[in-house]
């Protein structure tokens, strides 16, 4: 079954997020994701207030960039959420936007060797193996966590380029896809994964693909998702997004999935007059329209 889920947008000062995440989980929508952009929110502090904030809402940060963390910290933060809320948790990491880690002073020259060096170290740290690696980004002598996961997480990465596509298949469980993407684009990033599991073996289960999903209700909905996407630079007539009545926003989710998404979360405007309603609009409208 498909999930649904919905983006507490960083725009929003960090107090609305517990009115947001409680609003989610009365409601019954399935995962609320949280973005860690720069230089808004963070990723990890607000995932865990809005857990504890809640029942059984599943709460992602999508993503941290791994640029500004190293993998000893991204695994001590994972493997404390996952123990504390299990099953509730999911955490993605990925390249960042390399302006930001530019301004940072944390650009790597190589965002694709970093990224493959980070999530094979994540990976071995969260499942409660002893690490040590001499990489050229990370570098680790002997490391392990004294309070791993009870039972090994999804390896979670951010993608968008053909080659860290093919790497989320070799290194990761699952693939978050920008709201850019069209049903097209989830096709075809779902065969490049798909070419970088076959070059690394895995035959493990099934690669989630995590899609965000432009959208937007009520009367000026289309006014307002069009101006948004006009300033980030996208086509509004790219055939990505949605605005209008439940059944509109039904029919978008439906593509995606049709193009091999596992779980589409909708990303509101960054002007919503109503986030708790339009959590709402998601779990009590959207979803019963959703397969």
């Amino acid at each position: 079954m498909t999930s649904l889920g919905v983006v507490f947008r960083p725009q929003l000062p960090p107090e609305r997020l517990r009115a947001v995440a409680r609003a989610a989980d009365a409601a019954g929508l399935d995962e609320l994701w949280l973005w860690e952009d720069c230089f808004l929110e963070g990723g990890v502090s607000a995932a865990a207030a809005a857990l504890a904030w809640t029942e059984r809402l599943k709460v992602g940060v999508g993503l941290l960039p791994v640029p500004l963390r190293n993998v000893a910290v991204t695994a001590m933060e994972a493997a404390t959420l996952h123990r504390l809320f299990p099953g509730r948790a999911a955490v993605a990491v990925g390249h960042g936007v390399q302006d930001w880690m530019e301004q940072v002073g944390a650009r790597a020259a190589s965002p694709l060797t970093l990224l493959r060096e980070h999530l094979d170290a994540l990976r071995a740290l969260l499942h409660g193996d002893r690490v040590s690696t001499e990489g050229r980004y990370v570098k680790l002598d002997g490391v392990a966590l004294d309070w791993p996961p009870a039972s090994a997480p999804e390896i979670l990465t951010g993608a968008t380029g053909p080659r860290t596509l093919r790497l989320a298949g070799e290194a990761a469980d699952g693939t978050v896809l920008t709201a850019s993407t069209t049903p097209d684009g989830v096709r075809r990033a779902r065969d490049l994964i798909e070419e970088g599991r076959k070059k690394a073996g895995r035959t493990d289960g099934r690669h989630r693909v995590i899609v965000y999903l432009h959208a937007a209700t009520g009367p000026d909905a289309a006014a307002r998702l069009r101006a948004e996407m006009v300033a980030d630079g996208e086509d509004p007539a790219a055939g990505h997004g949605a605005a209008g009545d439940a059944e509109a926003v039904a029919e978008a989710v439906r593509r995606v999935v049709d193009g091999g998404a596992d779980t589409v979360v909708l990303q509101p405007t960054a002007d919503e007059p109503d986030p708790e309603g339009f959590v709402r609009f998601a779990a009590e409208q959207v979803r019963p329209l959703v397969p």
